[in-house]
């Protein structure tokens, strides 16, 4: 039943999306997993990637995920950003249960809610950063007009106006990985997931992109950053600590 529908039922005045949400046994939070599982199968071998995770995200947030090699950080950042579901256990996001979606429903939950940036770019080498900004809104099906409009208004949330007809190999890594913000943030998603953003970047790069997260979130974006690097997730204002599989620490640190 929709949301729609469901405000419809509700007595006059109860308005809030909290109540609405409670009422029907959909979590309030923008995030929410509980106790998530990931087993993988290696021959005859079971291999438990996670092991009954549980946490919630509120809009707005600013989180880091932490953990070293191995920890199951990768693993929890694919089922967040809905590229894998979980063995068991339930994850919703905005309202929706996604651990019970198909291929298909994930791809569009991925195109709607969560805008990527990974470490290695992601960008198309022979297209400009205007065109590799405007990629998502290809595949949300958005008319060419519109799309430019979308993506010069993202360039330059990232101060790249003056660079949209640049390709990648014109561009320093910093830039690249401002376009490649620019590309998350462009169909204004629920959630920006960064994959070691700054892990091809050098020192003073990687404080500017880093400054750009803080200017971001400021803005109202919720943003959860996967690295394994303690001084850049200290940048965030929690952190999730992941070792074998399970959280270790779950802090705020601002």
């Amino acid at each position: 039943m929709s949301d729609a529908t469901l405000m419809e039922t509700l007595p006059e005045g109860v308005q809030e999306r909290g109540e609405l949400l409670a009422q029907h046994a959909v979590p309030a939070a923008l995030i929410s997993m509980r106790d998530i599982w990931k087993t993988y199968e290696m021959g005859s071998e079971k291999v438990h990637a996670l092991h009954g995770v549980s946490f919630d995200v509120q809009k707005g947030e600013y989180l880091a995920i932490i953990g070293p090699s191995g920890s199951g950080k990768s693993t929890l950042m694919n089922l967040i950003g809905c590229l894998d579901t979980p063995t068991s256990g339930e994850y919703w996001i905005n309202g929706k249960n996604v651990s019970e979606m198909d291929d298909d429903e994930l791809a569009r939950i991925r195109n709607k809610e969560v805008g990527f940036v990974f470490q290695t770019f992601n960008l198309l080498a022979r297209a400009t950063a205007l065109h590799n900004v405007e990629l998502p809104l290809i595949y949300a099906g958005m008319s060419s007009g519109e799309r430019h409009e979308k993506a010069k208004a993202s360039l330059a949330a990232v101060e790249l106006a003056d660079r949209m007809m640049h390709r990648p190999n014109e561009l320093s890594g910093g830039q690249r990985q401002r376009v490649a913000i620019a590309r998350a943030l462009v169909n204004h998603p629920s959630i920006l997931l960064a994959d070691e953003p700054t892990g091809a970047l050098d020192t003073h790069t990687s404080y500017e992109i880093m400054n750009l997260f803080e200017k971001l979130h400021a803005e109202g974006n919720t943003i959860i950053l996967v690295t394994h690097e303690p001084d850049i997730a200290a940048r965030a204002h929690r952190v999730i600590s992941i070792r074998d599989g399970m959280i270790e620490k779950d802090e705020r640190i601002r």
